[in-house]
Formats: C-alpha cells, structure tokens, sequence
C-alpha cells in the first residue's frame, strides 16, 4: 500500500476506535509528551477571524474534582478516574468585541497586524460582527459564537487523543452556573471575561464499550450540488 492509503487507514482506524467512555482506568495515565501533543492540537486550532476565544483548564487537583462532581451529573465516572479532565473556557464579549484591548493585542502581538492597519482591520471585524453575522445584539448571542469556536480544539483534542491510542469523553452534563460560580471562587474565569464552554475527559478505558455505536449512512447526511 502506498502510504497515502496507510494514512487514510489510520485517520479512519482512530476515528473508529473513538467512543464516548464512561469510566477509565484510573491506574493507567497519559504521558506528558502524549498529551502535549494533545494540548498543541488544541493550541493550533482554527477560530473565527484567528480570535482564539479560549483557555483549557486541566483538573488534576483531586480535591477540586470532588467539588465538581458533585455539580457535574455528566461526569460521575471520568472525574474519579480520568488521567486528565480539562474544562474548556469561552472568551465572553469583554475580550471578543471587535474593539476590546484583547482583540486589539490578539491583533498586533499575536496575528502580527502593523500597527497602521489597526483601525481598518478593526472595522472589518465591526462589519463581520455587527452587520454580516448579527452578533452584537446581547452579550449572550456573543458568548454562544465564541462557545462554537471552541468546539473546533474540542473535537481536535479528542481526535489527536484517538490517533495516539487515548480515550476521551466529552461532557456538557453539568450546573453550568454551580460549575462557574466555583470557578469564580477560585478566581478562574479571569473576572467575568472567561465562561464554561464544555469539559472533556481524557485517559484509557476500564473496558470495551457494551454497545455498538450507531451512525447515519453518508448518502442520508451528505447530498452533493453540482
């Protein structure tokens, strides 16, 4: 086989071997230069016009994973077991109106925008935000677009964790109110410009999945214009 069809077997076998596990085995933990790498797909991710509307909170602390299970009906089995637990965070409108300093930083220090080009690339992201993609109108259609960014690393970090043989979870089953006014306590969510997007759990299952897992066919998903 040539090795682009190796690949295209390996993409398939890793997305194959992905399942939602429940419960890990706690005696077994992801390595550092494993999860590195899943940290990094992450980091890489794409967003929308490059904002990066996140941060990753990695749960280790089994004390603070006791105080989250007890608000987190969703993830009963992962936080006792999991090798990593992450909480991903979204960037509220504090950071993701298009003239915040955090968009104006994100800007200049990070995409490398030159300084003269700072008022005309803002309005682009005004038009983009204001007029194309109606974003402007509640703090809460702001935090949602940012929330759907973060599901791109989201996705990417489970993925990266099944090519190099890691299970995961995703989780929303959660107080997303008890679970930030516990953030907010530890001084977490950077004082209201950070909310709770979604959580994922990392490490190796306990034991194979019971059931089959179902899936639509493609031709009941996908329809082609030509």
């Amino acid at each position: 086989m040539t090795q682009k069809v190796v690949k295209r077997q390996e993409i398939l076998d890793a997305f194959n071997f992905r399942r939602a596990i429940k419960t890990f085995d706690p005696t077994k933990k992801i390595s550092e230069e494993d999860f590195n790498v899943i940290l990094e797909a992450a980091r890489l991710s794409p967003s929308s016009i490059g904002f990066e509307p996140w941060k990753f909170l990695i749960v280790q602390n089994q004390e603070f994973r006791e105080k989250l299970k007890e608000i987190s009906p969703g993830a009963q089995g992962h936080l006792p077991t999991a090798s990593h637990f992450v909480i991903i965070l979204a960037r509220t409108i504090k950071d993701t109106k298009y003239d915040s300093e955090y968009v104006k930083n994100q800007m200049l220090n990070v995409m490398g925008f030159p300084a003269e080009m700072y008022d005309q690339v803002k309005n682009i992201y005004k038009e983009f935000q204001e007029d194309q993609q109606h974003l402007l109108g509640s703090e809460r259609i702001m935090l949602d677009w940012a929330k759907r960014q973060t599901f791109l690393p989201f996705a990417n970090m489970m993925t990266v964790g099944a090519l190099l043989g890691i299970d995961s979870c995703p989780i929303e089953g959660f107080y997303i109110d008890k679970v930030e006014k516990l953030l907010a306590e530890e001084n977490l969510l950077e004082d209201g410009h950070l909310a709770v997007s979604a959580m994922v759990a990392f490490g190796y299952r306990a034991k194979e999945p019971e059931y089959p897992r179902g899936r639509k066919d493609m031709k009941d998903i996908v329809q082609w214009i030509n």
